[in-house]
C-alpha cells in the first residue's frame, strides 16, 4: 500500500464521515451493538480475566491501568467482534487486500485519574512479524480525547527506517530478546510537541470510531486525567500481502506459536487454526 502515516482509504469507505487528514480515523463504523458488547466484556475482563491480564496500579492515587491479550483465544464474544465486527474489512480495505489474517486482539483500560502514560513505541518490534501490510485497528469502546488519554502519532515515522526498542504498556520481565536490546530506545516525543520539524495527530473520538495504523507508526498517551471517564479501547491486529514471519522478538506469543518451527522463517504464516482468514465479501476489482 501507499507510504502513508496510515492506510489510504478504500472507496467503500470514503461514504462515511471520517477524518481525511492523513486518513487514520475512521467515523462511526462500529454500531451501538458492537461496542456495548465489548465495552461489557472488556470490564468483566478487569476482574474476571479471559486470556493474560495484567493491571499497573498507580503509585499515587485510585488510578489503575489495565490491559488485555488474546481475549479471543478463551472467549468466543471476543473472537466473534474479531472477524465478523466490521474490523477485519476495515483491516483488509485499508491495506488494498482481498484476505488478511487475524493474530491477536488487545484490550487498553484506563479508570480516571490513571498517571501511567502510554510510553511511545511503534508496534512491528513487539512482534514476530517483518512487512508493511501489518494493521491495528483501535476501536473507541468510550468517549476518546486528549483529556482520557487518546491517542497521538507522530506523521511520517512509519517511513524513518527505524526500529526502537519494545517497551510493554505495563512492565513484563525479561521481556526483550538480545536482538531487539540493540535498538535504540524510542524518543519522549512528547517533549518535541512544539519543534516545528514533527507533525503530531490526534482525533476526539465517539464511541464506534476506530483509528488505524501501519506497525511502525510512532504513537503514545498520556494519562487520563478525567475524574470520571474511564477509557476503554480494543485492537485488532490483522496481516497480508507482503507479512512474513520474523521469529519472537520479544516474550509475546501468539497462542499455538510457541514452537518457533510451526511457521518458516521469511515465509507468510498460513496456519487457519492459529491466524485465522478472513475474505472480504467485496474483493477488489
Amino acid at each position: 500500500f501507499k507510504q502513508k502515516t496510515a492506510y489510504e482509504i478504500m472507496p467503500s469507505l470514503v461514504g462515511s464521515e471520517m477524518c481525511i487528514r492523513d486518513r487514520v480515523c475512521i467515523r462511526g463504523h462500529f454500531n451501538r451493538d458492537w461496542t456495548s458488547r465489548m465495552l461489557a466484556a472488556g470490564v468483566r475482563h478487569m476482574d474476571t480475566p479471559s486470556g493474560n491480564r495484567r493491571v499497573q496500579d498507580d503509585d499515587q492515587g485510585s488510578g489503575r491501568f489495565v490491559t488485555g491479550t488474546h481475549m479471543s483465544r478463551y472467549n468466543e464474544e471476543f473472537m466473534d467482534f474479531a472477524l465478523n465486527s466490521p474490523a477485519a474489512d476495515i483491516a483488509a480495505k485499508m491495506m488494498r487486500l482481498d484476505q488478511v489474517r487475524f493474530f491477536y486482539d488487545q484490550l487498553f483500560i484506563k479508570e480516571p485519574g490513571t498517571q501511567a502514560p502510554t510510553a511511545w513505541h511503534h508496534d512491528l518490534p513487539f512482534w514476530p512479524f517483518d512487512g508493511n501490510h501489518i494493521a491495528s485497528v483501535w476501536i473507541a469502546c468510550t468517549p476518546v480525547s486528549t483529556e482520557t488519554s487518546g491517542l497521538v502519532y507522530v506523521a511520517g515515522s512509519h517511513k524513518w527506517k527505524k526500529m526502537y526498542r519494545p517497551v510493554p504498556a505495563v512492565p513484563i520481565e525479561d521481556f526483550m530478546s538480545e536482538e531487539v536490546k540493540t535498538y535504540e530506545e524510542c524518543p519522549m516525543f512528547h517533549k518535541e510537541f512544539s519543534n516545528p520539524e514533527y507533525k503530531f495527530l490526534s482525533w476526539e473520538m465517539d464511541v464506534g470510531d476506530a483509528l488505524v495504523h501501519h506497525p511502525l507508526t510512532v504513537h503514545g498517551s498520556g494519562k487520563n486525567s478525567s475524574s470520571s471517564q474511564r477509557r476503554v479501547a480494543l485492537s485488532l491486529r490483522y496481516f497480508g500481502g507482503d507479512a512474513v514471519w520474523h521469529g519472537p522478538r520479544t516474550r509475546f506469543t501468539v497462542p499455538g506459536t510457541e514452537d518457533e518451527s510451526v511457521f518458516e522463517l521469511g515465509k507468510m504464516p498460513n496456519n487457519d487454526d492459529i491466524c485465522l482468514l478472513y475474505t472480504s465479501p467485496s474483493p477488489r476489482d
